[in-house]
Parts: C-alpha cells; structure tokens; sequence
C-alpha cells in the first residue's frame, strides 16, 4: 500500500463508528460485562486507548517505545491486562477524553509519517499504512466485544478488507508464536466481502487454500468466535493447522472463544 491515507481514513471513521456506541452511555453501562472475560466495557476501551497511546510513542518516540517494550517483557502475562485495568479504573468521561485526544494524536503522526517510514511494534516493524491497519483491526474487534456487551449490531463493512489483509500477513507470525515452523509455500486466500466481491490473496495456482466468508475470516485472526462457528473451509493440512492458530494481533497466542453452547 504506497499511500497509507486510504486506511488511516477507515481507521477514524472506524473509530468514530464506535465512538458515538458509548458516547450516551452512563457510568453504569460502562461497567457492563463483554464477551472478554473479566474486561467491561471500561476495560475495552480503556485498551484501545492504551495502545493507540503506544502506536503513538512508536510513531514519534523510538527510544520511548524500546522503553514500553522493555515493561511488555517484565510482565509479559499481565502487561496487557494491567493497561486495561489501569485505565478502566478512570471516570468514563475521563477515559473518553483520553482516547479522543490520543487517537487524534495518532492520526495526525501517521499522516505526517515520511514516505517509507518503518516503526517499531510488539511484533515486526511497521509501515505506516500497516500501523493504521492494526489499530483498525483492534478498534473493529473490541468494538465488537462493546456492542455485544450493550446488545447492539455492528454490521459489516468494506473496513473489513484492512482486517483480512493483516491477518492473511500474519500467517507466518501465528506459526512462529505458537512454536511452529511456518510452511514455505504461500496459500491462496478467497473471502466473499460484505458487498459479495471476492477478496484474493496468494498465488491462484497454490495447492493449499482456505475460503468462506471475509467476516468470518476476521473474527477468527481476531480471536472473536471459534473455528467451529464460522463457515471457513481450509483445503490442505498446514491450512487446516492455520485456522487452528490464525491470529492478527501482535503478542502472544490469546486464548480465543468457546466455542458456541461451550463455556471457558
């Protein structure tokens, strides 16, 4: 992607989108349970804010993001955790204030981002447009966990294309985090988008391959639902294995959702 501007637009509206869920909300409400055991609504944005704050550091501080990096590593099973915390723990008001002014701040960096720019991250570096598409990933994904929290609908969106394409990427990182050796040839890729287009990815000729539903796809690199819900179907055994462990998201392998009619 040679100009990140089309992504880091999604990523606001993205944004915005999930904004105007929780804007009316009372202190109350925030204190709903989502689908993220222990995380209430406070929690899930309380993270969102937690790492657009971090993306920011990374964008305009390398020193101060090794700084972030080098606290990850002294509590690697609670860094995560410890953020949400921290910040759901805030006055809601408070709190949406804080991620208003920091993913403002994130948009502005990104977009004055010099052409080739790379930054540092959990994971790999970064592009500018792959850092925008991260954080829309997130923000698509815990907006999820909000809105079921609240009994709301969240259609589907072309933004989902964003969502797809680094989790498609991160094939390799999902291997490499779980322990494995990630197979050397590419798979083909083909998700039905929201709008019915198909969505390709990988050589057309790669013997291994996994289709279905481009939203279906999303929700599982994004840990939202199990495979066993979803209508995806893998052809070959190092795709099958990849369903198993796709994830997204940088940071080690989460423990995913039950699947439906199974509790945790």
């Amino acid at each position: 992607m040679s100009d990140p501007t089309p992504v880091i637009d999604d990523l606001r509206e993205e944004s915005e989108e999930l904004d105007a869920l929780v804007v009316e909300l009372s202190p109350e409400d925030w204190r709903l349970a989502t689908p993220a055991p222990g995380w209430t609504i406070a929690h899930q944005i309380a993270h969102l804010n937690w790492t657009d704050r971090a993306a920011l550091v990374a964008v305009t501080d390398e020193n101060g993001f090794k700084a972030l990096v080098e606290q990850a590593l002294a509590a690697p099973d609670r860094y995560v955790d410890d953020g949400a915390e921290q910040g759901a723990e805030q006055d809601p008001a408070a709190l949406l204030a804080a991620w208003r002014q920091d993913r403002a701040a994130l948009d502005e960096a990104l977009r004055a981002a010099a052409p080739g720019a790379r930054f540092p991250w959990y994971g790999p570096p970064m592009a500018t447009a792959s850092m925008a598409t991260a954080r829309l990933m997130e923000t698509w994904a815990h907006g999820l966990d909000v809105a079921a929290a609240l009994g709301a609908s969240r259609p589907p969106t072309d933004r989902l294309r964003h969502v797809a394409r680094i989790g498609v990427r991160a094939r390799d990182f999902a291997y490499a985090a779980h322990g494995l050796t990630p197979p050397a040839q590419q798979f083909r890729v083909e998700l039905t988008g929201p709008g019915g287009d198909l969505w390709t990815y990988g050589p057309e000729d790669a013997p291994q391959r996994v289709t279905g539903p481009a939203l279906d796809f999303c929700l599982l690199a994004t840990q939202r639902a199990h495979r066993a819900d979803l209508a995806l179907t893998a052809e070959g055994p190092d795709a099958d294995r990849w369903l198993d462990i796709a994830q997204a998201f940088a940071g080690p392998p989460g423990a995913g959702r039950p699947a439906k009619g199974e509790s945790r």
